[in-house]
């Protein structure tokens, strides 16, 4: 089962997701204004540089958007040219056009943006302009999957793509129906706003961090939410409605004098989830170090004493490894390039039970993370999507002596 605890606060709202009582996701916002990923804005080209195949587009935001040129061609590879064309065919500086944003800004870099739009909805991705249905690979059966694209493909109209999500496996087709009617809605009223309004200008605020993960994570049927004030419960309540109508109420306000997350335990599996160091249940660590580039991690035996058989010691404690850095790349939401380092290991087959491990613990990620494989040097390579910041991000401080940076 899981659980939703929300504490809110008058200027932070925090969110941790437990999993039979182990946190596997935390989010926090002191306002919803403050992130941009999924927002829609009207932007106007200030700068296209063809060197980089890409424009600057200026969206409000204090640094302009960066836009590549993949983000402006047709979102279905099969669709696009065998040969991109020059963006300066396509763009020109003073060009007003709607863009989302596909990635927040970071450290001097503008956000990211795409003409490869977006909306998700509680049972499906609806794109308004990508000419295609497709399933989510959560759903395995064969049958369910026919049924679901068939129905796509019966409910999308004209230009418009579907993805179904893992959630719409055994639903009704009029829920489904019902959910695509109020995306197009929604995307009718951006179209109305970019009419109205001229660039720059914000068409469309994503929603906050407890709207997103109602949508995306929570099941009003099986799992719980237990929120610290009552017009946090009120609210959400109130989107589930509108989200899933007919829903019971289900938000449960936390009276304890003990603070909810202390009572709940989220305190302190957050303290050392965030930690550089991270104990393993059998006694081995991993070390964590985020750079501007990529994020490498260390798997260390330490005092683990599993069996007399060095291999399958190692074994061991890289599989545990491999469970726990899938936790906490959810966890600690941390994207882009991760590098592993585990403990040498000389059989092929001790490899493929660590990397199944890994696989298994990604698989639960609602972010797209691929595991590439082994280098020659022995590392495990891999990516994971990263919209937003990570959460270990506003933590960390510069040192003024020797540069490095630190979680404080």
């Amino acid at each position: 089962m899981k659980q939703m605890i929300i504490h809110s606060e008058p200027e932070i709202l925090q969110l941790a997701l437990m999993e039979d009582g182990i946190l596997v996701e935390y989010a926090s916002e002191r306002s919803p204004e403050q992130s941009v990923a999924g927002s829609f804005y009207k932007g106007r080209i200030v700068n296209v540089v063809p060197g980089m195949q890409a424009a600057f587009v200026d969206i409000g935001l204090r640094k302009n958007a960066f836009l590549y040129v993949d983000d402006i061609l047709h979102p279905h590879l099969e669709k696009q040219p065998k040969n991109k064309p020059p963006i300066s065919e396509l763009l020109s500086t003073g060009q007003e056009m709607v863009v989302q944003v596909v990635k927040e800004s970071r450290g001097g870099k503008g956000a990211r943006v795409t003409t490869h739009y977006s909306l998700p909805g509680r049972f499906m991705v609806y794109m308004p302009e990508s000419g295609y249905v497709a399933v989510s690979k959560k759903i395995s059966r064969e049958a369910e999957r026919t049924r679901l694209k068939v129905l796509g493909e019966s409910l999308k109209q004209g230009n418009e793509g579907i993805i179904m999500r893992t959630v719409t496996e055994n639903e009704t087709s009029e829920a489904i129906r019902g959910d695509l009617e109020w995306l197009r809605k929604l995307w009718n009223r951006i179209g109305e706003q970019a009419r109205k309004h001229q660039a720059p200008s914000l068409l469309h605020r994503e929603s906050g961090i407890v709207q997103r993960f109602i949508r995306d994570a929570f099941d009003p049927g099986r799992d719980e939410l237990v929120v610290d004030r009552a017009s946090e419960a009120q609210a959400i309540n109130d989107y589930l409605e509108m989200l899933v109508p007919g829903s019971r109420p289900c938000a449960r306000i936390y009276g304890s004098s003990e603070p909810i997350f202390q009572a709940f335990g989220v305190k302190e599996q957050l303290k050392a989830a965030f930690s550089r160091q991270v104990a393993l249940p059998d006694g081995g660590t991993i070390v964590l170090d985020q750079t501007e580039a990529l994020t490498v991690i260390d798997v260390n035996t330490a005092k683990y004493t599993g069996g007399s058989n060095l291999e399958e010691t190692v074994t061991r404690t890289n599989i545990s490894a491999a469970r726990e850095i899938a936790r906490l790349l959810r966890l600690r939401d941390i994207g882009g390039i991760i590098i592993v380092d585990f403990i040498d290991m000389i059989e092929e087959n001790s490899r493929a039970q660590v990397l199944q491990a890994m696989e298994e613990g990604i698989s639960k990620d609602r972010t797209k993370c691929v595991v590439l494989g082994w280098t020659k040097l022995g590392l495990l390579e891999m990516t994971r999507k990263q919209a937003r910041e990570s959460l270990a991000d506003p933590f960390q401080r510069t040192c003024r002596t020797c540069g490095g940076t630190g979680i404080l």
